[in-house]
């Protein structure tokens, strides 16, 4: 009995240590006073200011933009990749795998850096496009990873099944395989899109004059001293990516001993 006690002693502590200043904030997001130090009353004016913020809404319409559109194409691309992957040889596919893990485990300052050298190496203006390219790169291991699981899942023998019963390799794959594998797609693409609406580091290195994300904007603001819009900002990305990291732990929820695969 004590060392459940102390058990969740220490896992309120943690929680708390990790969360107070989120709620913190989120609490002097509504505080009417422009004062951190003083309480002037429950009120949405600091959001209605945040709205009306030209630079703001500029950033939340490319972050929104450059989510969708990465999430997209490296759900795609990352779908096609899983594929590929899961019908290579035991050796192979060891190789693939591990090369697959370095984006993840990869320091975002080094993949910011690395892409950043690239687009200059081939002369691609810094802008919209290089930030895109450089989401959708580091975007596709985690769709992966994440559609990977689903296709260890299948039956070995469905997509010949389906061929010996007359479907060509393409409607195979589109109707036989796919809705199979469905919820890991959708899984790898809001992961994806988690990741590039949070991102700062990678974007802040491989953008150009005009174009920015809300992480780079807040930065922004934070130089010249933390006014209440961003309190708001922050809570609004906080609760948007509590919404969609809640919906992939549902997604992702094992129904099954053996839904993850050991690679």
């Amino acid at each position: 009995m004590l060392k459940r006690s102390i058990e969740k002693l220490y896992l309120f502590i943690i929680f708390a240590f990790l969360y107070t200043p989120i709620i913190t904030l989120i609490i002097y997001s509504f505080n009417k006073s422009k004062l951190r130090s003083k309480w002037g009353g429950f009120s949405l004016r600091w959001y209605e200011s945040m709205l009306s913020n030209p630079s703001i809404s500029t950033a939340l319409y490319y972050t929104l933009l450059v989510a969708l559109l990465s999430a997209l194409i490296a759900t795609i691309i990352g779908t096609l990749a899983a594929l590929g992957i899961s019908h290579m040889k035991t050796f192979y596919k060891r190789i693939v795998m591990n090369l697959t893990y370095i984006p993840v485990l990869n320091p975002d300052i080094v993949t910011g850096i690395s892409l950043m050298l690239l687009f200059i190496f081939v002369r691609l203006r810094l802008g919209f496009t290089t930030m895109l390219l450089a989401h959708i790169t580091f975007n596709i291991p985690y769709v992966i990873l994440c559609v990977l699981p689903k296709i260890k899942q299948l039956n070995k023998h469905t997509y010949e099944a389906a061929l010996d019963l007359g479907a060509t390799k393409m409607y195979a794959i589109v109707k036989v395989i796919l809705p199979e594998i469905m919820s890991g797609v959708i899984t790898g693409f809001l992961l994806a899109f988690t990741l590039s609406l949070d991102d700062f580091v990678i974007s802040y290195f491989t953008t150009g004059n005009g174009v920015s994300n809300l992480s780079m904007t807040i930065y922004t603001m934070t130089k010249r001293g933390v006014r209440p819009e961003i309190n708001a900002l922050s809570t609004l990305m906080f609760v948007s990516i509590l919404v969609l990291l809640l919906i992939i732990n549902k997604r992702t929820k094992p129904s099954k001993k053996n839904d993850y695969i050991s690679l």
